[in-house]
C-alpha cells in the first residue's frame, strides 16, 4: 500500500497530510509535485488543503489544469482512491470528479474553527470503520466553503447516499447555525458515485492527536488505509 500526497505551487497541508498518513496511518506515502504524470505506483491520492496558485482566478481553478490532474482523472477511473481536502475539494470539483462547486462563504469571510459533522454515509470506503450518524469533531480554514449545486444534482447526491458528512451542532442536528459557510443542506463532504473518490471541506489531518483538540480526523485516514488492505486480499 502506497500513498502520494500532491503538492501544487501555494499548497501549505501537503506535510500535514504526509505526516498523518505516515506516523498515525502508518503507511508508505511520497510527494507528488503537480508536474508528475506517472502515479502507477500509488493506491490512494490525496489533493491536499492549502492555496494551490494563490486562489488568484478561483479557487482550484488553474490546479485543474497541472499535468497530473489529468493522471488523477485516470487513476479515479480505475477505481482508485482519491481524497480532496479543502482546497483538494475545490480543485476535484473544478476538475469534474466530484459535482457541484464552491463559492464564497455567505458571511464573506474566512473561517477557522473546530465544527461538528456528522457521518451521512457508513458505507464509503472513508467511512467503513466510523459509525453512521456519529459526530466528529474536525477543524475548517476557508474562503470559499459553500458547497453549491443545481436541484437537480442535489436530488441526485441524495438519492445515490453520496452526501457523506454533514455539519451539525454537538448533537448530532443539521441546523442553520451548524452551517459555517452556508452550503446547501448543511453539505460537508460527498463521494462520486462509485464511492472511490471524496471530497470535504474540513480539515481531518489537522484532527489527528488530541494535542490538536480532536483526533477524530485520524479515523477517515485510517478507514481509507482498511479499505485499500481489504482490496489486496
Amino acid at each position: 500500500m502506497k500513498f502520494g500526497v500532491l503538492v501544487f505551487p501555494g499548497s501549505n497541508c501537503d506535510h500535514d497530510a504526509y505526516h498523518v498518513v505516515s506516523k498515525h496511518v502508518g503507511q508508505p506515502v511520497d510527494f507528488v509535485w503537480h508536474r508528475q504524470t506517472d502515479l502507477s505506483g500509488y493506491d490512494a491520492i490525496i489533493v491536499p488543503g492549502g492555496f494551490s496558485y494563490g486562489d488568484y482566478l478561483r479557487a482550484g481553478a488553474l490546479a485543474r489544469f497541472s499535468p497530473v490532474m489529468n493522471s488523477v482523472k485516470e487513476f479515479a477511473a480505475k477505481g482508485k482512491f482519491v481524497f480532496g481536502i479543502c482546497n483538494g475539494f475545490q480543485i476535484l470539483c473544478e476538475a469534474g470528479l466530484l459535482p457541484g462547486a464552491l463559492m464564497r462563504n455567505s458571511g464573506l469571510h474566512f473561517v477557522c474553527r473546530h465544527v461538528n459533522l456528522r457521518v451521512e454515509n457508513g458505507f464509503t470506503p472513508y467511512t467503513e470503520g466510523i459509525q453512521e450518524s456519529r459526530v466528529l469533531s474536525i477543524p475548517v480554514a476557508h474562503a470559499e466553503g459553500n458547497y453549491v449545486c443545481d436541484d437537480r444534482t442535489f436530488d441526485s447526491l441524495e438519492e445515490n447516499g453520496q452526501i457523506v458528512f454533514r455539519y451539525c451542532d454537538e448533537r448530532g442536528e443539521v441546523t442553520p447555525e451548524s452551517n459555517p459557510n452556508g452550503s446547501r443542506s448543511n453539505i460537508a463532504g460527498i463521494c462520486n458515485l462509485d464511492r472511490n473518490v471524496l471530497g470535504m471541506m474540513p480539515h481531518p489531518e489537522r484532527a489527528c492527536e488530541d494535542l490538536l483538540g480532536s483526533n477524530d480526523g485520524r479515523d477517515i485516514f485510517r478507514s481509507l488505509a482498511n479499505s485499500i488492505d481489504a482490496l489486496a486480499v
